[in-house]
């Protein structure tokens, strides 16, 4: 046992009588090796950009809230009131007039 380890670490596995074998699952290990490597990185890009876009969606979602509420403190009649006073547009005095339309009989 002692002998196969030292034959290991000295590396006759690479140079002796089968050492083509050897070297052709060393290369094909390697490239296994470097897919898996380039994979990790492409998913751990990819973790980036979700946690990137998910914090754009938060930021997204706050800005509409803010812009909603604006538009509906726009909305208010004494809001509309004070923006047409500078116009000097002012609310009728007389509330407005029902006008009923009686249809005519043909006959």
């Amino acid at each position: 046992m002692k002998k196969g380890i030292l034959d290991i670490l000295k590396g006759k596995f690479l140079v002796s009588g089968d050492a083509p074998k050897n070297w052709l699952f060393i290369i094909f290990v390697s490239f296994l090796a470097a897919v898996m490597i380039g994979s990790s990185h492409s998913a751990d890009k990819k973790v980036h950009q979700i946690a990137a876009l998910n914090e754009q969606v938060k930021e997204l979602t706050n800005e509409f809230v803010d812009v909603r509420s604006d538009v509906q403190k726009l909305k208010l009649e004494s809001k509309i009131t004070e923006v047409l006073q500078v116009k000097e547009l002012y609310p009728s005095e007389t509330p407005p007039k029902k006008i009923k339309v009686k249809a005519k009989k043909i006959e």
